[in-house]
């Protein structure tokens, strides 16, 4: 058995339902799961916004000292760093779950999974770097970006079940539950450069560069689409398996996603109809209805700022040399 699961807070359901349709639609034997990094005590949604996916809350999954960890981080820190205990969790109580795959709710899946399923017989795990050919500009974002973010996109990744991927996704729990900080100056952006050492640590790491596969902002330089025999196609030879709308808005159409300035999306219209798609689909999905929805987790950033100050003036003081260290 095959699982597909994503992560997200009740503000994303609209995307979470997309991605769920798509996978139902063109892989009907995968069993999809949203995370859901919230609480739905006390909440009834209306009619035309329940979903047909089964939702895992977040308390449900045995993350020790979890609530900690969420006076630790923001919205967006706090769903990356759940990822992987979501693996752990799905491996410990699916035993018939050969692989398990994770994407970002902001993706649609287009065609069927059989070659990453097959790739996963052959491979412990499998990765999508952001890029696989140089950036001719100085535009966002840029090889110096993905070098502060991580080589690979971690809105996509997929393990097959094995002792040696649980001892990884064990020590990727270890980093997260404390590191999953958006903090440049620290080298950390959430996950993604901790997934940097998976293929040190896990040899056998298939690092997918098939252009069908996470085609997103951060690789359009190197992507065209076409739609051919009832198809989504890149460059006209491969095809589109799924597309990653990080960063795009439905209440602003125009804009390709507000993290790059590469391409203005009416400039590029290869990806008028796959944009479309999507927008449609969160509109009718509830987008604006699930936005209304604060995360029950977390709390405003003036106290969460408030309370990283007072973890950091607790650490231990010393002199060094002259200088004021912190330990």
């Amino acid at each position: 058995m095959t699982i597909a699961f994503t992560i997200c807070s009740i503000n994303y359901l609209a995307q979470a339902r997309t991605l769920g349709d798509s996978l139902k639609s063109t892989n009907p034997d995968v069993k999809f799961f949203i995370g859901l990094v919230d609480s739905l005590e006390g909440i009834a949604f209306e009619n035309p916004y329940t979903t047909e996916f089964p939702m895992i809350e977040i308390d449900k999954i045995e993350i020790k000292d979890f609530q900690e960890m969420a006076e630790r981080y923001n919205i967006t820190e706090l769903n990356t760093a759940v990822k992987p205990f979501y693996f752990t969790y799905f491996f410990r109580h699916y035993p018939e779950a050969t692989e398990v795959i994770y994407f970002d709710p902001d993706i649609i899946v287009f065609q069927s999974l059989e070659g990453l399923i097959n790739s996963l017989q052959k491979h412990s795990a499998v990765v999508t770097p952001h890029i696989t050919t140089p950036i001719e500009d100085q535009l966002t974002p840029n090889e110096l970006h993905h070098l502060n973010t991580g080589v690979y996109n971690l809105g996509f990744v997929a393990f097959m079940r094995s002792e040696e991927n649980n001892r990884f996704i064990e020590w990727w729990e270890e980093k997260l539950r404390y590191e999953c900080l958006i903090d440049l100056c620290n080298g950390l952006f959430v996950d993604q450069n901790w997934m940097n050492f998976l293929p040190v640590f896990v040899p056998d790491t298939l690092i997918e560069r098939n252009p069908g596969y996470n085609a997103a902002y951060w690789n359009l330089h190197e992507r065209t689409f076409s739609f051919q025999n009832e198809r989504f196609m890149v460059n006209g030879e491969y095809q589109l398996l799924f597309f990653h709308y990080s960063g795009y808005d439905p209440a602003k159409p125009e804009i390709l996603s507000k993290y790059q300035d590469r391409f203005e999306l009416a400039d590029r219209t290869d990806l008028t109809e796959l944009f479309g798609i999507y927008r449609n689909s969160l509109l009718s999905k509830g987008n604006a209805y699930y936005r209304k929805f604060p995360c029950a987790y977390i709390k405003p950033a003036p106290v969460r700022r408030y309370q990283r100050v007072r973890k950091f003036l607790k650490k231990p003081i010393q002199y060094v040399i002259g200088q004021l260290e912190t330990f």
